[in-house]
């Protein structure tokens, strides 16, 4: 069996993680990639490669091709032998075949972040000879073919010549992509590559050491679901892409680690056992934070990050409030219309007021466009307003946070501002505790809606909801929400077929205890589902008949999920409704 080492590096190194040939031979690698640069031979194009045989199957068939075929039956520690057999067994159907070896850019320029490539390619020819301990991670022997092609147009020959030379000509099999028009035995070669770099990219964890065969085969099959979300488009791209991008930090800082502990060559220092014990906490922060993405599958209808707690502040000692002004350029008449006994200041960042503020406060925003990170930690009784019409101000997320308005104040109000939601995964308003008032406010959502956690409250008037992967507002367990003249539209836009998730659309309750709802004269309208969704506390027949929805008596959460329904039924009724959305949805 391959080592746990030899295994995730195999991982890294298909995906580019490549080390750099010793010594100082790469100073001589200076190669303009500006247009017009002049190079020594010009390559021609790279022929085609198979294209993803994964892509084309179904979720059920890419789990019978690894719990039922490759990983059939292994614990998760014997994963890398049943892989390492699996990639063999193809192989030694054929010795000798073309493929396009893809390798990381820093092996052949010193600089090349002027003009980032993603990889350097060079069409090689390959001589696989297995190896005769199954157990390695073994490389294979390449030649430059003819003509010469790449993916770089004037990469020098003698460049690629020299990198291979450097290597004695051998590269680590995963990095080899065999190219079209070749036989059907090189096709299957191209699959099985393809299977064993998928694996090691996305389904692969060193945490998984310790799982029997059952639960290993179960963590496969939730993760290859995630997956299919991903692709189906039903796990929005926002939350998706910040998966990926963490699950690619968390196998580098992996490799890292290892790398660094495999230079200390003696008794580590003070200061090397504490780079060691910094670098190993770092991962084991990001393991648990995937972990919780993977427990909690990367639903986009709720809170899905643990959330940073802050200390309320409450009132100044003095009592006095403060009313803060902010604006991209500051002018007398800003303040002119403030009381003579306010007590004001003029801030340019929206931040720096947000972190200023005690309970009484206000925040008052001119036109323009802003990113606060502050708003996801909002404790303080504090009104947030804009001045001018909310189209001219505009609070943009910052994508490098996992919240954008988390309120956790007894009463806090935002009024006449727009918020864009970008790259955030979480809501895009999660009333964490208390009371939260949305005041002609315009909410362009890019994850969830707007989320009322358990016993907390919200108030939305004259304000508009819309772009929401998930629905335009989620009620959790014992909370209350009142929506009064709003406009809620084009929301749970999800790209699939699974009828219960495109039920979702305006409004998404929680049960038990079951939330309270107060709706009137709000416009719900283009959204993908009901105009409310009640999700079941457990599990219920129920049919939908003639737009009316009947459920079988079953499980304690009956009563209120009817109760729920009357009330509802009357609220909606006060509402403006398309024709294709009136009525409400039962999910489990």
């Amino acid at each position: 069996m391959a080592s746990s080492a030899e295994g995730r590096a195999a991982g890294g190194q298909a995906s580019g993680a490549v080390e750099g040939p010793p010594g100082n031979s790469r100073d001589r690698r200076l190669l303009s990639l500006s247009p017009g640069g002049e190079a020594e031979e010009e390559a021609g194009p790279l022929p085609a490669q198979y294209p993803s045989h994964l892509g084309a199957l179904s979720g059920r068939e890419t789990v019978e091709l690894y719990c039922d075929g490759v990983l059939k039956g292994c614990k998760a520690e014997d994963s890398n032998e049943a892989i390492s057999k699996y990639l063999l067994e193809k192989l030694k159907m054929k010795e000798k075949w073309l493929g396009v070896w893809k390798t990381n850019p820093d092996l052949f320029f010193v600089h090349s972040e002027e003009i980032p490539i993603p990889y350097v390619g060079v069409l090689v020819e390959v001589i696989c000879k297995l190896p005769q301990n199954p157990s390695a991670n073994f490389k294979v022997s390449v030649s430059v073919a003819e003509p010469f092609s790449s993916n770089i147009a004037n990469i020098p020959r003698q460049l690629v010549g020299e990198v291979l030379k450097e290597m004695d000509h051998c590269v680590p099999l995963l990095e080899v992509y065999p190219i079209e028009g070749q036989d059907k035995v090189v096709f299957e070669i191209a699959k099985a590559l393809e299977t064993v770099r998928f694996f090691y990219d996305f389904l692969w964890r060193d945490w998984d050491d310790d799982e029997n065969s059952e639960t290993y085969a179960a963590l496969i099959e939730e993760r290859i679901k995630i997956w299919c979300d991903i692709q189906n488009g039903i796990i929005p791209a926002p939350i998706a892409h910040r998966f990926r991008r963490n699950l690619e930090k968390y196998k580098s800082m992996h490799l890292e680690l290892i790398h660094y502990q495999s230079n200390i060559k003696e008794e580590p220092t003070a200061e090397e056992a504490v780079e060691c014990w910094k670098k190993y906490y770092e991962l084991i922060m990001l393991c648990g934070l995937l972990k919780i993405w993977e427990d909690l599958r990367l639903r986009a209808h709720g809170p899905l990050t643990p959330r940073i707690l802050r200390r309320r502040k409450g009132s100044r000692d003095d009592g006095k409030t403060v009313t803060y002004v902010v604006a991209k350029t500051t002018a007398v008449e800003m303040v002119k219309e403030l009381s003579t006994d306010t007590h004001h200041a003029v801030e340019e960042n929206l931040n720096l007021a947000l972190d200023n503020c005690y309970s009484g406060d206000s925040v008052l925003i001119f036109p323009g466009e802003y990113k606060a990170g502050n708003l996801s930690m909002l404790t303080e009784d504090i009104v947030i307003k804009g001045v001018g019409r909310p189209e001219e101000i505009m609070v943009v997320s910052n994508p490098s946070h996992e919240n954008f308005v988390v309120s956790r104040a007894q009463n806090i109000k935002l009024m006449n501002i727009t918020l864009i939601q970008q790259g955030t995964v979480d809501g895009i308003i999660v009333v964490d505790s208390g009371h939260t008032v949305l005041e002609n406010c315009i909410l362009k959502c890019e994850g969830t809606g707007v989320c009322v956690l358990a016993g907390a409250s919200l108030t939305v008037t004259n304000c508009e909801i819309t772009g929401a992967q998930g629905a335009g507002v989620e009620l959790y367990p014992g909370s209350t929400a009142t929506l009064e003249g709003n406009k809620i539209h084009h929301c749970s836009n999800f790209r699939t077929s699974d009828g219960s998730r495109s039920s979702f659309g305006g409004i998404n309750i929680k049960v038990l205890p079951a939330p309270k709802l107060r709706m009137k004269n709000n416009h719900i309208y283009s959204n993908n589902g009901h105009v409310v969704t009640i999700v079941k506390p457990s599990e219920q027949l129920c049919a939908k008949v003639e737009g009316i929805v009947e459920c079988a008596a079953g499980g304690d959460g009956e009563d209120s999920v009817s109760k729920l329904m009357q009330e509802l039924s009357f609220e909606i009724n006060k509402n403006v409704l398309e024709e294709t959305t009136k009525d409400i949805g039962i999910v489990n």
